[in-house]
């Protein structure tokens, strides 16, 4: 039994890179016999489809017939409903749906097996049917004056036909890890609309000076392997449940248990940066993401990446970690949830994201803590950061202790994220006597911070304006533009 609680989760993560590698190898075909100057956009449909079904198969067996399944329910619900109440039921049926598929492989099937499993694929398109729903129903129901700018952008405009619907929710490039983007992007890369709105200037003016070139995704498929090797060599010496171990403790005074702790989930991390990498690379190679051009004429293919690496380790607040972490999570939280929930919707972002997560308790401890930890960390930027701004050097002072922090705040709320079970994670926290959670409530009850409708109603002006700079590209550009308000 021991023996085959290690061997059936690396097989499955073998299996999984042999069928990416297999993606990849197939994306470069599909751009270049299949590309849309070449053939339909009919072709291009049924042939992504097809290659996501036996991916598919091939990696989970018939277990994939839930992927088509929880597909073909939502559509009905699309179909059979009204229009006006549409996106409510899918997003409750969708995610239903999962929930049920992940009780009953956590709770019936192999409890820990946290590997690849098709509950997995199963996320992603949770992500795509509910954010489908929303964008049809601003598309068919909502008036134009009624949508913010990223809405009238992501809006659609007609159903989808089902091999559309499919194409979008299962294609080879996406089935097996994502990422998620949106129905709109999707269309246009399968039409060869992809490149148009990319190639024009900030004026409207065309754009002479840089020529349209092929994807190359060297450099990512460079990262994963390089990703691979680092989890593979230094996390098999610093696993994470390591932490909770009783000679561990005992035998090591509490700042080599925090070194420890950063060291493996350092360690940690590239097992997802090779995993959404590999991911991203896929699609370049087909030809989807490209995102127009860097200020010295060089290609960017990020419109649809998943992480941002150096930003990650490098970052200074909470916000910027979650920011360039799973990125097109984080968007679908933002579009479905953050932005539509009238009460809370931090908390009911964060509660969202758990119950997509799983059902594995360490999942709730996790969003539960971070919700504290965004909290407190919104106060100290809010009420201490302006001190810290007159000078050069007061601003790396400030720099190095908030990476400082946000990385130790990043490895604690985490744990309970990677140990799943709610005696380890308990365990954890007594351990480190809850420090973090009683230092980040005690902030959020000394240090006043203004709700995020306050500060809207102080700067309508300002919110306007930034708003209608992010019509090109409604989430990357005007996500950085924010930050740097």
């Amino acid at each position: 039994m021991y023996l085959s609680s290690i061997i059936m989760p690396f097989l499955s993560f073998v299996n999984f890179v042999v069928c990416q590698l297999f993606a990849l190898v197939t994306a470069f075909w599909f751009r270049l016999y299949l590309h849309p100057s070449k053939t339909s956009p009919f072709i291009r449909h049924v042939v992504a489809t097809l290659l996501g079904f036996y991916l598919a198969l091939f990696c989970f067996g018939w277990y994939a017939l839930h992927f088509l399944v929880q597909s073909g329910l939502a559509y009905g619900v699309m179909i059979f409903t009204g229009v006006e109440h549409m996106h409510k039921y899918c997003f409750v049926v969708t995610l239903g749906y999962l929930s049920f598929c992940q009780v009953t492989r956590a709770y019936v099937f192999d409890y820990g097996m946290y590997s690849a499993d098709f509950t997995g694929p199963m996320m992603v398109i949770t992500q795509k049917i509910t954010s489908l729903a929303f964008e049809i129903h601003d598309g068919l129901m909502k008036r134009e004056e009624h949508l913010k700018p990223s809405q009238k952008y992501l809006a659609v405009r007609k159903m989808p036909s089902l091999l559309e619907y499919l194409s979008y929710n299962c294609n080879f490039m996406g089935i097996l890890a994502g990422p998620t983007c949106s129905y709109n992007d999707y269309i246009a890369f399968i039409e060869g609309r992809w490149y148009e709105p990319k190639h024009l200037e900030s004026n409207g003016k065309e754009n002479g000076k840089f020529k349209q070139s092929d994807p190359s995704p060297k450099v990512k498929v460079c990262t994963c392997a390089l990703a691979l090797m680092v989890y593979l060599v230094i996390y098999t010496i610093c696993p994470t449940d390591r932490v909770i171990d009783d000679t561990f403790m005992a035998s090591n005074p509490f700042y080599i248990q925090v070194l420890y702790l950063y060291i493996s989930m350092l360690a940690l991390r590239p097992k997802y940066y090779f995993v959404w990498t590999l991911a991203d690379a896929i699609n370049n190679a087909a030809g989807f993401g490209f995102n127009g051009y860097n200020a010295d004429g060089t290609p960017k293919w990020d419109r649809i990446s998943n992480l941002r690496i150096l930003n990650i380790e490098f970052a200074t607040s909470f916000k910027m970690f979650l920011d360039n972490w799973n990125i097109q999570t984080a968007l679908w939280l933002k579009r479905v949830c953050y932005e539509r929930c009238p009460y809370n919707p931090t908390a009911a972002t964060f509660l969202l994201s758990a119950i997509w997560h799983g059902v594995y308790p360490g999942y709730y401890l996790t969003f539960i803590t971070g919700i504290v930890v965004t909290m407190a960390a919104r106060a100290v930027r809010h009420n201490v950061r302006q001190h810290f701004l007159g000078s050069a050097t007061l601003k790396l002072i400030y720099d190095v202790i908030t990476w400082f922090s946000t990385q130790m705040a990043i490895c604690y709320t985490v744990v309970p994220f990677v140990l799943l079970a709610v005696g380890p994670s308990l365990k954890f926290y007594s351990s480190w006597y809850c420090c973090i959670h009683l230092i980040c409530l005690l902030l959020v009850l000394v240090l006043p911070v203004k709700s995020r409708r306050t500060k809207q109603q102080e700067q309508p002006s300002s919110i306007h304006a930034s708003e209608q700079n992010c019509l090109s590209s409604p989430d990357n550009n005007c996500s950085q533009k924010q930050k740097a308000t």
